[in-house]
């Protein structure tokens, strides 16, 4: 089949260590499952400094948008950004937003995964839900597993804890997938329910 194929586009989807010490692991990965997914790379890793600073692509531009985030929660309390955060450059903020976001992923070893199916990386955002657990819809994993805020988590200064990552389109899930899998870590094999799902 053509690796363009709606039916195996690949996504990468990280449980955080929340939810690997929640003992989540494999209610999350039977969702996936559950949803016609296919599992074709799995590995439990405890992820380093250095590994996690380049799984976030950083530019200008990416930490810009993290204190632009940071600044519309500010905003959507009326709390002052300048006093909780020390600086109101958005540059700035967002180096710090990094700063957690590592210190989430290190704290703990991280079950990684490689899914592939039916417009993978939709289908999964779909089922994780929104970024911020308190907006997550029940149901989603996110929705059904943390109940943490980006109000909380700024005032505390610390990541969101969320749960679990996926791959936001298919250029991010393309370097995901190479950062953290080497190719003969990813498998090939037919689900015996693809006939089912995807043929007469």
């Amino acid at each position: 089949m053509d690796d363009t194929h709606p039916l195996r586009e690949r996504t990468c989807v990280i449980i955080k260590p929340d939810g690997v010490k929640l003992g989540a692991t494999g209610e999350i990965l039977h969702r996936f499952e559950k949803a016609g997914l296919k599992i074709v790379a799995l590995k439990m890793v405890q992820p380093t400094p250095e590994h996690m600073d380049k799984h976030y692509q950083e530019s200008p531009e990416w930490l810009e948008g993290l204190g632009e985030k940071t600044y519309a929660t500010f905003d959507q309390f009326g709390w002052n950004v300048g006093e909780v955060m020390g600086t109101t450059d958005k540059t700035e903020i967002g180096k710090m937003v990094k700063k957690w976001l590592v210190e989430y992923f290190t704290e703990a070893p991280v079950v990684a995964t490689v899914l592939e199916g039916m417009h993978a990386v939709t289908t999964v955002r779909k089922l994780v839900g929104n970024t911020i657990p308190i907006k997550a819809e029940p149901g989603t994993i996110r929705g059904d597993f943390s109940t943490d805020s980006n109000s909380a988590a700024n005032m505390e200064k610390r990541a969101v804890r969320n749960v679990i990552h996926a791959s936001g389109n298919i250029e991010e899930a393309n370097f995901e997938i190479e950062h953290w899998f080497s190719p003969e870590e990813i498998h090939e094999y037919t689900r015996a329910s693809e006939s089912a799902m995807f043929r007469a």
